[in-house]
């Protein structure tokens, strides 16, 4: 089945919804006006239930199908998409660009919304499916765990979901298709912190000091040979340190420095072993400088895995949508995304849509392809039908 006939006939509105999103722009948790308008069309469509401040501001909308579902159906499905954007200042120049200065939908979360509100609008007009659709719209997925957030607030519990699904749109990959894997697919991200206390001085008299750039540097030296001489060639891992902060005058050795950097990884067990390399670094380079060296290491996101047979009905149901030449392998990504936090929870699978020759995610002159989207509303329709089937 290609696009679906009436979706692409909500392509103008479902647009015109993005772009409303789009020069609103809001951060993190704080996205009452986002949350506001998802709530509002979804109350207009006719959903069956639409429950706000889940997670602090997310929104669900429940559509219910045709008729409920049986003994031994499956019973609800959610379908989730994130609605925060990024502290970027925007530079498309187009005429609905971001209105908030600083901040900007860098990363087509505002599509990603529009998408799954046109699927929402559909749904709610045919009822083809038996059981809940679970339209998901939730906050904070730039870092803030908002996936999490909805989980704790009872997320799965509350409505009944048995499988998840996301979307994420993929600049590189062409208009019209996707890009699918079963297993691990996007990294866990954790975050390292660091701060040096040496003993400052005057840069003449260094032997009257503790050098905490000397220690810094040495550290960093020593931390980006974690992953080439103690994690196996065949698995994958990152290790950056990114910032380096130390003194205010050429002729000081400061008294203290600070490092961030952060660190990904594609198993729970290459996680572990990274993590304990950190620590056992930073205690080496402490007693070897002299330093006193405080380590803060928090831990991010975890991996995103897709399940395997929920992948498989994935790779068909975009089949379906686009061709089986258009549905593509995807490479494991170093990137992080909180989806994986609902994959922990519940069996589903995490798509990528094409977002054709754009700027790359989080880079000041993207935006989101509005051609994808006639492409990304007809996929979730036909899971919600393929798994729901009535």
């Amino acid at each position: 089945m290609p696009v679906i006939n009436r979706v692409a006939d909500l392509q103008p509105d479902i647009a015109a919804w993005r772009r409303t999103l789009h020069q609103q722009p809001e951060l993190m948790y704080d996205v009452e006006g986002t949350a506001a308008f998802v709530a509002e069309r979804l109350r207009e469509f006719g959903c069956d239930e639409v429950v706000t401040g889940l997670g602090r501001t997310g929104v669900v909308g429940v559509i219910r199908g045709a008729r409920p579902a049986g003994t031994g159906d499956l019973k609800a499905i959610g379908l989730r998409a994130d609605m925060d954007a990024l502290p970027i200042v925007e530079a498309t120049g187009l005429p609905y660009a971001s209105k908030v200065p600083g901040k900007m939908h860098a990363c087509g979360h505002d599509g990603h919304t529009a998408m799954l509100l046109g699927a929402a609008r559909y749904l709610a007009e045919t009822r083809n499916f038996v059981g809940d659709a679970v339209m998901i719209f939730q906050p904070a997925e730039e870092g803030g765990a908002g996936a999490a957030a909805m989980i704790d607030d009872g997320l799965m519990e509350r409505f009944g979901i048995e499988q998840v699904y996301g979307m994420h749109n993929g600049p590189g990959i062409p208009v019209g298709a996707f890009a699918i894997s079963p297993g691990p697919v996007m990294a866990a991200t954790d975050a390292i912190d660091i701060r040096i206390e040496g003993h400052g001085g005057h840069a003449a008299r260094p032997h009257l000091c503790v050098d905490p750039v000397l220690a810094g540097a040495q550290l960093i030296t020593a931390l980006q040979g974690i992953v080439s001489r103690n994690v196996d060639p065949f698995e994958a891992a990152v290790v950056s340190m990114c910032e380096f902060h130390a003194g205010n005058a050429r002729n000081v050795i400061p008294q203290y420095a600070e490092l961030k950097g952060t660190v990904r990884t594609m198993t729970a067990e290459v996680r572990d072993m990274v993590e304990q390399r950190v620590r056992d670094v930073v205690a080496g380079v402490a007693q070897l400088t002299g330093t006193r060296i405080e380590l803060t290491y928090e831990r991010g996101y975890p991996v995103l895995v897709n399940h395997m047979a929920e992948t498989d009905v994935a790779i068909q149901v975009a089949r379906d949508v686009a061709g089986e030449a258009n549905v593509v392998p995807l490479p494991p990504l170093m990137g992080a995304e909180d989806f994986a936090y609902m994959l922990e929870k519940r069996p589903g699978a995490f798509v990528f849509i094409g977002n054709g020759d754009s700027a790359g995610l989080h880079h000041p002159a993207y935006d989101f392809n509005d051609e994808a989207i006639v492409y990304g509303t007809s996929y979730w329709v036909r899971l919600v039908e393929t798994q729901l089937a009535a």
